[in-house]
């Protein structure tokens, strides 16, 4: 598929010269980009990384459907039992 981008001069100057300093196409420097992009905001890019979310969504979901209740509470901490034990008293 083929769209079109519009760069300003300054910019496109810089995306060549990274270019060429990368021996990498402007194709490849924007695919580069968009992917990184999308792995920023959580999108597959491809089938295998959609299988891979997909599997750890599924094991997260699993995990804490048999995860036994007293470990959903909340534990105290070690100053939170001092200050229960100075109130007792």
């Amino acid at each position: 598929m083929r769209k079109l981008i519009e760069f300003d001069d300054d910019t496109f100057g810089k995306l060549k010269q990274l270019g060429r300093d990368r021996m990498a196409t402007l194709q490849e420097l924007a695919d580069e980009a968009f992917a990184d992009l999308l792995k920023k905001h959580g999108i597959p890019i491809d089938l295998k990384d959609a299988l891979r979310k997909s599997a750890r969504l599924q094991e997260a979901t699993r995990l804490q459907a048999t995860r036994p209740q007293d470990a959903a509470k909340p534990r105290t901490t070690a100053a939170n039992a001092a200050r229960k034990r100075g109130r007792k008293r």
